[in-house]
């Protein structure tokens, strides 16, 4: 289970997995395991919709610190996708072409793809809420 994978159901299995391991029994009635797993999902659905909540409130603020770090984080992840792809490549090509014993700092550009794909998708949710008329009307 990576950090990015979490969920709810998550620390639900591991508190199941805890009571068996003091009491030494699973629930063996389905009602009650069905019920059980039913309070979980209301409760990861309510969790998630608080966040939800706070994103919005977060995107109206005045502050810029407050409201803008998603495009903050959108142009720097951009910026460094560029300068990995495009621009550290153009400058070990020239440097090689005249000679020059400069080599441009490296960048981990796996991490950052995965970093720059989360945020596209992101900005994909908010595309589709948008088509669907949900977003924010403010």
């Amino acid at each position: 289970m990576g950090l990015i994978d979490f969920s709810l159901s998550d620390v639900g299995e591991v508190f199941k997995d805890i009571r068996e391991a003091i009491t030494g029994k699973a629930i063996e009635d389905p009602n009650k395991r069905r019920e059980i797993e039913l309070k979980l999902a209301q409760l990861e659905q309510a969790i998630n919709q608080g966040q939800i909540e706070i994103n919005k409130t977060e995107a109206k603020h005045a502050s810029v610190f407050v409201a803008g770090w998603r495009p903050f984080l959108g142009w720097v992840g951009g910026s460094a996708m560029a300068y990995v792809f495009i621009l550290s490549p153009l400058i070990e090509w020239a440097c090689s072409i005249y000679g020059l014993s400069i080599e441009p700092p490296q960048i981990d550009g796996t991490m950052l793809f995965n970093l720059v794909l989360a945020l596209l998708g992101f900005g994909g949710l908010r595309t589709f809420e948008k088509t669907k008329g949900v977003q924010d009307k403010h």
